[in-house]
């Protein structure tokens, strides 16, 4: 198992790409912490199928739109389940709008979350880090649509694109401090985030047609690149994003 001994921070593990990526993490042998903003729904299904496998999981909930909640999950990690070495900021949420309707208390909420949220969960977890002069090794779930056009979805798409240069920077940065940083960009994976589209055949038909693979990803897709970067196999990789798109981000046409 490669994560055998390891502990790795999930935020937004509840449900859909983090479930998938804390249970991927415990069949390789790592203790997980499950964050959610309710642990007491989802969450508890994760973290029985974290105990399936035999591992160790905690549940903490916090809102990581609110920093001093982003510090406190990561000083509660640290105490419950001891040492953290790998940080995975999957938590995310997205609101359609036409871009001149956006209204501001959507963009400082998208934004909150997606990037304010997970630079200061990695700031609290990089301190720790660097305190103990220990390596570590930081996961950003991003979304093609750091890349790519999503009409509709500004927000979304200033947050993804901040959190591709945050991860490059902080690769550079954290380097001399053994502290890996890079990303995981999904794109059309079959989640409760996407049930409008889900639900509508002909859309996931015209999707399909610009997938080269011929289907939408499953969140254990994006999970197993993600295994791999926090695993030792991954060592020597930093600064960069990896795209588990089925090849749309080269085909993709809106």
């Amino acid at each position: 198992m490669r994560l055998a001994g390891k502990r790795a921070v999930i935020t937004g593990s509840g449900r859909g790409i983090g479930r998938a990526i804390a249970i991927r993490f415990a069949a390789d042998g790592a203790d997980i912490v499950i964050n959610d903003l309710n642990v007491q729904g989802e969450a508890l299904q994760t973290l029985a199928q974290v105990e399936a496998h035999g591992r160790r999981g905690v549940l903490i909930q916090a809102d990581l739109s609110q920093t001093d909640q982003t510090r406190r999950l990561i000083d509660e990690a640290f105490a419950q389940l001891g040492p953290i070495d790998v940080l995975v900021n999957n938590a995310g949420i997205e609101k359609r709008s036409p871009f001149a309707d956006v209204r501001e208390e959507d963009y400082d909420l998208v934004l909150d979350v997606n990037l304010k949220g997970a630079f200061f969960t990695t700031q609290a977890f990089v301190r720790q880090l660097i305190a103990a002069r220990r390596p570590g090794k930081v996961i950003f779930i991003s979304s093609v649509h750091e890349e790519l056009p999503f009409p509709g979805f500004s927000t979304y798409c200033a947050s993804k694109g901040g959190m591709q240069l945050l991860t490059r920077d902080l690769a550079v940065e954290l380097g001399p401090h053994g502290i890996t940083v890079n990303g995981v960009a999904p794109g059309a994976i079959a989640t409760e985030i996407n049930r409008a589209l889900l639900d509508d055949q002909p859309r996931v038909a015209r999707l399909l047609e610009q997938i080269p693979l011929g289907r939408m990803g499953k969140p254990e897709d994006v999970a197993a690149v993600a295994a791999f970067l926090a695993s030792s196999d991954g060592d020597y990789v930093t600064g960069s994003t990896y795209y588990v798109d089925g090849g749309l981000a080269w085909n993709y046409r809106e």
